[in-house]
Parts: C-alpha cells; structure tokens; sequence
C-alpha cells in the first residue's frame, strides 16, 4: 500500500509504560503502540506487513479506501457516547428535609438537627417539583430523595411518591425511586411502604464498626453501627437483599485500611463497594485539616484494593469495584454511562438536577451543597417563580454546558484520556471561582489520571485473569460465563 492512500484519522496520545505510545481516538477507541511503530504511523510510512498496520485500521486510527464509510462509522460510536445528552434529565434529586438524626464529621450538606423547624420540604412543594419532573423528554425517569435524612418527613415523602406515580399514568415513563437513608431511623412500616411501591435503597458504610462510628455519629454522640446493621437486616429481609446497597466515603480514618472496608462489605453481604473520595464541601471543608489526605495516597490505596477485589473474584466471591466499573464501561465499550462526573459536556442539569426543600433547583448536589455554604451561584430558578424553559433553557445552564466540554478545555483537549473523562464546573469554580478551573494540577483531574494509568496498565499487560474480572462485572456475567466454563 503506498503512503500517500493513507489517512490518519484523529486521535490524542501520550508516551506509556517506557518507550511505548497510547493512542485513544474520538470513538473511545484505544491501542498501544512500540515506539518505533508510532514514528513510522505518524510519518505516514507504515505498511501492510506490520501488524501494527492492521490494528490501527481495524480501530480507526488509520484508513486507505471507503473514508466516507468510516468516518460514519466513527460518528456513529461518537453519537452512541453522547447519547444522555439526547435523553436530557433522566436524574431527578429531591431534598425532602435537611434535618439528620446524625451528625457526620465530613457531611457535605451541613445537616440540621433532627427537630429543627424550616428545613422541611412541604408537600405543596413536591407536588410542584414533580410536575416539573415530568416535563423532562427523557423516557426514564428516577426520583432520589436526599436529605438530610428523608425518612424524618416521611408525610412528603410519602406524597411525592403516590403523587409521581399518579402522574406517570398519563405520561408512561420508565420509573424509578430510590431513598438515600442512614437507616438509623426508619420503621417497619416505613420499608413495607418502599416494597410496596418499588422503592430502592441506598445507605451509608465506611467500614466496620470502628471506622464506621468515627465519624458518622447519633446526634446524642453514639455510635450508629449497630443500629445500622440491626436495620439493614431488616430492610432486606422486607424489600430483598438486592434492593439496599451502600456508598462509603473515604477519610484519613479509613484510606489506609481499605482492606478492613471490603471485608466488611464481604461479611454483610453486599456485591460491591464504590470507592469514593471526600468531596470538598460542608463539613468536609471545614475539617478537611483532619480529615483530608492526598490523592496519590487515596490512588495508591485503591490500585491496592482493586487487586484485592479481583483475587476475591478469581476466589469464588463476586464482588464489584463500581467505579473502575464505570470507567472499564466506557474504555472498552461503545456506551455511554450515566455517572455524572464523566460527562462531556457535564452532566450537572442535563443529566441529573436537584430540588432543594423550598423548590430552588440546582444543576447538581455539590451546587446545593454550595449553596449551603453561602454561595448561590448555580442556582437556576425556583419551581413556583420560574418556568421549565428558563430554568433548564437558560443563560446559567447554557453557560455550564458552554464551559464543560473536555473537547475544547485547556488541558483536556488534547490529554489522551478526553474521550474517557469529564469535567466537573461546580468543583472547578468552588476551588477556583471559575467554571473552566484550572488543570492538570486539580484533584479531581490528578486523581483520574493516576486511576487511567493504572487501569490502562493493567490493559495493556493483558493478564487473562484480570480481564476476565473485568469483562464478568461490565457484562454482567458471572466469571464461568465469561470463561465459557461448563459443568
């Protein structure tokens, strides 16, 4: 094949592991190449007796004949990763209360006492703030009640529920409900309620009992362990085990015992543990000198728990890390995911948006949470003052989809992982007081970049074992099918 019927379809790249080359195209894409290759590719020299020729053609980073034809193919991919965008808000936050019965060191949203008055959203409010859900196009829908801790108005919501469901007789939309809960509080009749109307759950556990009682704490100053557990128990016994799953948050307390975290998920039954790092907001701010770590440890800590998790699959034990899910979803698949975070343009407003308890409504939690703290930046209207159109039509969230695109971002655009990756504005402007913010030195940019490397480390050394982990949890598989094993 002669150099000049080549085309070098585009791409980033970045030298990886030594002398070798990464390669991620638009279509998500990606393919290691030997230094020599990668001279030879990029000089247009490269021929059909490489191997590498042929790989690079098959990946669409290099093409000699039908270029039309390929490059539709290639936008086709690119279509089916920015498909949420087509879907609009499918993630619909409500914060029913802001009073907790706990008083978490690194609470985010800066709780209420669990008898405060003012901080309870009415439900006169919810009624409203589910009208406005249901004007979102996409055909999904799922309502998430946050607190606080939801359960303590239950009244509200208890009506938002009936009411959504009364509503989506007429609409016939996909939905689903989910109660973020501490479970320290909730009754029987409460989780009756939930089984009856599909509610799912999801709960709080950093560890076992000494890292759990820490730092998330009664009001009183007690523990809330065992408390936990009591009514975990109870909450599966009533809606099924699969229907309560739980997030832990990663503290200084917990970042060097992750270990001692999954065992404890093990124990109690659960399939899987998101590895999540503090956020910087609320609580979690103003004792950030206590609680705070660096984000080399934190990765650090995570490569070691991942491998842990992976021996305990190649052991018989299914067990999910969520987040390196996510990213192996959208590294070695076609499809889009809808964590918000990793979203381009972002997902804050078109992909999730929240409700706070007097109808204000901002385009993400960490907006609220900043909201919290004294800054109303992000807030896009009221749903008694404002109309759909202006508060997910207007200048705010057109400014935030505007300043969100890694495509076009300064140090983004041409990082080798873009096409993986998202940006977060409201993180990027709390740190910075700008949308864009600045990279590569934030957290949340160091954070993923060492995630990646590991990840595509481990992608490019290609252990079968480890890759048949990986495919068993984004196919959702278990390991023998995965191996075609057959009894």
């Amino acid at each position: 094949m002669s150099a000049d019927r080549q085309h070098i379809l585009p791409f980033q790249f970045s030298r990886f592991d030594g002398d070798d080359y990464l390669l991620v195209n638009e279509s998500g894409e990606h393919l290691f190449l030997g230094g020599d290759d990668f001279q030879t590719f990029i000089g247009g020299q490269l021929t059909s007796a490489s191997p590498a020729y042929h790989d690079l053609k098959s990946r669409h980073f290099l093409n000699t004949e039908h270029l039309p034809e390929t490059l539709e193919l290639v936008a086709a991919k690119y279509r089916s990763r920015k498909r949420f965008i087509s879907n609009f808000t499918s993630l619909h936050m409500m914060v029913i209360t802001l009073k907790c019965c706990n008083d978490c060191s690194y609470c985010q949203v800066s709780a209420e006492e669990d008898d405060a008055k003012g901080f309870d959203m009415s439900p006169e409010v919810a009624r409203r703030v589910v009208d406005y859900i249901f004007k979102s196009p996409s055909p999904s829908i799922k309502i998430e009640f946050q607190g606080g801790e939801p359960t303590l108005n239950w009244g509200t919501l208890k009506e938002a529920v009936l009411y959504a469901k009364q509503v989506n007789k007429k609409f016939g939309k996909h939905l689903d409900f989910v109660v973020c809960t501490n479970l320290v509080k909730v009754t029987e009749g409460q989780l009756l309620f939930f089984k009856e109307h599909g509610v799912h759950v999801s709960t709080s556990l950093d560890g076992p009992r000494d890292l759990h009682d820490k730092n998330r704490l009664l009001r009183s100053g007690g523990g809330t362990y065992d408390l936990f557990v009591k009514n975990l128990h109870e909450a599966r016994r009533i809606l099924g085990h699969g229907e309560v799953n739980a997030l832990m948050t990663t503290t200084v307390d917990n970042v060097n015992r992750i270990d001692e975290v999954i065992a404890e998920y093990v124990r109690l039954g659960f399939g899987g543990v998101f590895l999540r790092s503090l956020n910087p907001y609320g609580l979690a701010v103003v004792n950030a000198e206590d609680m705070g770590y660096p984000v080399e440890l934190f990765v650090d800590n995570f490569e070691k728990a991942l491998d842990s998790i992976i021996q305990l699959n190649l052991d018989g034990t299914r067990f999910v890390e969520f987040y390196t899910n996510l990213l192996l979803t959208r590294i070695l698949t076609p499809f889009s995911t809808g964590f918000v975070d990793l979203q381009s343009p972002s997902g804050a407003g078109i992909s999730g948006v929240i409700y706070d308890h007097d109808g204000d409504v901002f385009p993400a939690d960490e907006a609220r949470m900043l909201a919290r703290m004294g800054d109303r930046r992000f807030c896009l209207g009221n749903v008694f003052r404002d109309s759909y159109e202006i508060i997910f039509g207007g200048d705010l969230l057109r400014e935030i989809v505007a300043k969100s695109c890694v495509e076009v971002m300064p140090g983004c655009s041409s990082c080798v992982y873009r096409s993986y990756c998202g940006a977060d504005p409201v993180r990027n402007y709390s740190e910075t007081g700008d949308l864009i913010g600045r990279r590569p030195g934030n957290d949340f940019c160091k954070k993923n970049t060492l995630i990646f490397n590991m990840l595509f480390k481990k992608l490019k050394r290609n252990n079968s074992d480890e890759m048949d982990v990986f495919w068993s949890w984004i196919s959702g598989q278990s390991l023998a099918e995965v191996r075609g094993d057959t009894i």
